[in-house]
């Protein structure tokens, strides 16, 4: 059986991006090398590494740091509305709005360019595991 694991973000910004993302999710992040961290969750892991790793794993230009323009990282909270003015320091992309399938969500950009999704489900619908 195969189980889904993490999502890997590259950056160049290290220590910024795992500042935003504990920030965010209110996780602190376990860092087993100083060139990795992992914000674990209930329902699976962010991974970010550095630049340097990457190309030392895998060669120079594997991997590109930078906005990802076809993927959204999307964290559940219990209430969007609330998350929304916990983090009011950020910058939105879309304030707190009722999607056509119910979910509550607000939009945001991380400091690499990816975008972010904060949502509630509507009332009544089982939350992520």
């Amino acid at each position: 059986m195969t189980t889904f694991a993490s999502v890997r973000i590259v950056t160049d910004n290290l220590d910024q991006l795992i500042a935003f993302y504990e920030n965010v999710t209110g996780i602190t992040a376990v860092r087993p090398a100083p060139v990795f961290a992992e914000i674990r969750t209930t329902a699976g892991t962010l991974a970010i590494s550095s630049r340097q790793l990457t190309d030392q794993l895998y060669g120079a230009d594997v991997v590109r740091p930078g906005a990802i323009h076809s993927a959204f990282l999307e964290f559940e909270v219990a209430d969007t509305d609330a998350e929304y003015e916990r983090l009011s320091d950020l910058e939105f992309l879309q304030k707190p709005t009722t999607m056509p399938w119910g979910n509550r969500s607000v939009l945001l950009h991380d400091p690499d360019g990816n975008l972010v999704n904060l949502f509630t489900r509507p009332s009544g619908q089982p939350q992520s595991r």
